[in-house]
């Protein structure tokens, strides 16, 4: 069984990547994920202007029986010209995401004005939901602001170009951004990044568990399934067809793959477990999720792909 995807005229071997902020900061773990036989594409840590060193120690931690993560690692990266040296330099046939996440509006622009004028020739990810940085908010939030920068954008920017979204919990704010995304030629929708400002515990200490922003993290894995998935039906029932939908989040095991693609998602990306087992995780959700295809007779994914049904 053929287990691909097409993002306008990108095509993808494989429908697994890797998240942005996961085995994805140097250019060993970009060649590690594109290395695999089991992944479509690599999604470049999401950049800013300048190196940034993130959130104090420590940033990162697995909650127990394994439900999930909680991190703050506040967008530690190398900085945009590391990654476009490595994108400009690497010779490969899988398609490369080039993710970006400026801490202003300005930022953004100019990081898509440089993308604009270069020779990469893969597809570009605007970073709106970030959860993890003191003292900015996600502009996926502000919908205004998500208009105004996505005008800006389009006013000049020709590339492929697609953005990652924080969750929404409400049906008024599907329907409300799901109407300013399809004002503009996207070519993708990435749901969801993390689930912002959770608070764990450590039940020996009674002391929080990371460090930054007094405890609060970005919430990732087994715990945020139900909510990926609604944000993924939800925006594939509202957005227009041509714009394809990257499912994020809650990715433990095949079955979770084969929901999303119920959901709509053409993609998928894998995090939380990604950090927590490493590069075989690709191999082991396609190897779990043929096994489900072909217990359900399927012989395409066209046959599963938004095919959830509802109680009539």
């Amino acid at each position: 069984m053929q287990l691909t995807a097409d993002i306008q005229n990108y095509h993808f071997n494989h429908i697994l990547l890797n998240a942005a902020g996961v085995m994805c900061q140097t250019s060993t773990e970009l060649d590690a994920v594109l290395a695999s036989e089991y992944t479509g594409a690599v999604v470049t840590k999401s950049a800013t202007p300048l190196v940034r060193p993130g959130n104090p120690a420590p940033r990162y931690y697995e909650l127990n029986n394994g439900l999930g993560t909680i991190n703050s690692m506040g967008l530690p990266n190398e900085g945009f010209d590391y990654y476009m040296n490595y994108v400009s330099a690497k010779e490969t046939y899988k398609p490369i995401f080039f993710s970006i996440a400026g801490l202003s509006k300005q930022e953004n622009i100019a990081m898509l004005h440089q993308l604009q004028d270069a020779d990469f020739d893969g597809l570009i990810e605007l970073n709106l939901s970030c959860p993890n940085v003191p003292g900015k908010p996600q502009t996926g939030y502000d919908f205004e602001a998500t208009e105004q920068i996505l005008t800006e954008a389009f006013a000049f920017f020709k590339k492929p170009l697609g953005v990652k979204l924080p969750p929404y919990f409400d049906i008024v704010h599907f329907d409300d951004i799901a109407a300013i995304l399809n004002k503009f030629p996207l070519a993708f929708v990435n749901t969801i990044n993390s689930i912002g400002n959770g608070l764990v515990i450590d039940q020996n200490t009674d002391t929080v568990v990371i460090k930054p922003k007094a405890g609060f993290g970005g919430i990732g894995g087994t715990l945020v399934k139900a909510t990926a998935l609604a944000n993924v039906r939800a925006l594939r029932d509202r957005l227009n067809t041509n714009i394809k939908i990257i499912g994020t989040g809650g990715v433990t095991t095949g079955r979770d793959v084969y929901d999303h693609l119920l959901c709509g998602a053409d993609l998928i990306e894998v995090g939380s477990q990604l950090a927590i087992e490493g590069i075989t995780v690709f191999e082991r959700l396609e190897k779990e999720l043929t096994e489900i295809l072909t217990k359900k007779g399927y012989h395409s994914l066209d046959d599963v792909r938004g095919q959830l049904k509802i109680i009539a």
